[in-house]
């Protein structure tokens, strides 16, 4: 008989598995490394798609509190090459399936809906390991333990749960993200606000590309992708912004200015965001009491889907458990069945969101970069 689950990770899938499970009358309890909810940035705006994050906050009885979130307009889309000339152009005339919202803000409303002290912050994993019968013990860096009938990682990309499962671990995609954003955009940073618009924008070239999205407070939050390999960026020091800057910069000379301006005028110093994926179709064999979701069990390069499965994942791993109450391996059996070829299929559409495509600028490239910003390769789930 299922008692009560430990979920490694507060992120929006492990909050979402969290949730469901409360309104199932489940209790679960959340271990998240860091010390509070606003101890780290929670990364910028993204879109919450109607056929799996929209299903999931259904799911959570949190559509209303979701739809106050939405950022009007944010859907705009545009596609531009390298000289600035505008390629293809979408307006946000409201009826898009895939709303705009922060992503702190969601994470902020799925915690407000959790029972006091579900979440218990500042518990950094340090190891875990089996017991037998189904039980899992997780270490933590505190020197605490705490003994799991029923494990889920939800732990992201380098999870520590997942070696109970597999050996398999994340590679190198090739590719990484110079992250930047520029404040007040149409007062300070007047030609980018201008040429990012209202949505979002993608510039690209082979590779190379920008893209950027216009969030709340007129921020523009700017991802700078380079098809290179870790040795390459590890040639640039990072700790020095203003070099770091001007290296990224260099790469993209001969590219109008106001494109440019996306990466040289940020307000802040540029990030480095290496991107790392698990194998394609990548799965497991079942092991007695423990499972995974979202990154931590189908990590993929970019491409509009991660956040939006994981919060599915815990959803539809809530229901699974709800449903077989009495059998937790017939829960966790059906859930991964399921779960398995939905994150296959989400990443045969690996890399059109990540942003932008590395296809050479002729039609054929820009074709199926217009087909992956506007969602039309996108599966449909009933």
């Amino acid at each position: 008989m299922l008692t009560d689950v430990t979920i490694i990770g507060a992120g929006l899938g492990g909050l979402t598995l969290a949730r469901v499970l409360h309104l199932h009358g489940i209790p679960s309890v959340v271990y998240e490394a860091d010390s509070a909810p606003t101890a780290r940035a929670q990364g910028g705006m993204f879109d919450i798609h109607d056929y799996n994050g929209q299903l999931a906050f259904a799911d959570a009885q949190l559509l209303d509190e979701f739809r106050e979130l939405v950022l009007p307009g944010r859907q705009a889309m545009r596609v531009l090459d390298t000289a600035g000339a505008v390629l293809f152009e979408q307006a946000d005339d409201g009826t898009g399936g895939r709303p705009e919202v922060q992503r702190g803000d969601l994470r902020q409303i799925l915690l407000d809906s959790l029972p006091a002290g579900t979440v218990r912050w500042g518990h950094k994993v340090s190891g875990v390991r089996t017991l037998g019968d189904g039980r899992h013990e997780v270490m933590f860096a505190d020197g605490t333990t705490v003994a799991a009938a029923l494990l889920v990682g939800a732990d992201g990309a380098w999870s520590r749960v997942r070696p109970l499962l597999t050996a398999v671990t994340p590679e190198y995609t090739g590719k990484s993200v110079v992250e930047t954003c520029l404040f007040d955009a149409p007062i300070r940073h007047p030609a980018a606000a201008k040429t990012v618009g209202d949505g979002a924008m993608v510039a690209t070239g082979p590779g190379r590309e920008i893209f950027a999205h216009r969030e709340k407070n007129d921020t523009l939050h700017v991802y700078v992708g380079l098809t290179e390999p870790r040795a390459w960026f590890d040639a640039i020091d990072f700790t020095d912004p203003a070099a770091a800057t001007a290296r990224i910069a260099r790469e993209f000379e001969g590219w109008a200015p106001e494109l440019t301006a996306l990466i040289t005028d940020s307000d802040v110093a540029p990030i480095l965001r290496p991107l790392y994926a698990l194998p394609r179709g990548h799965r497991w064999e079942r092991v007695p009491g423990v499972t995974l979701l979202g990154d931590a069990a189908h990590l993929s390069a970019p491409n509009g889907e991660g956040a939006n499965l994981a919060m599915l994942d815990g959803a539809e791993l809530a229901k699974s458990l709800a449903a077989h109450r009495d059998d937790v391996e017939a829960a966790l059996t059906a859930y991964e069945q399921a779960m398995f070829p939905r994150s296959a299929e989400a990443a045969l559409h690996e890399g059109a969101e990540a942003h932008g495509s590395d296809s050479d600028s002729d039609t054929g490239g820009v074709e199926a970069l217009i087909a992956a910003v506007t969602r039309e390769d996108r599966p449909r789930e009933a």
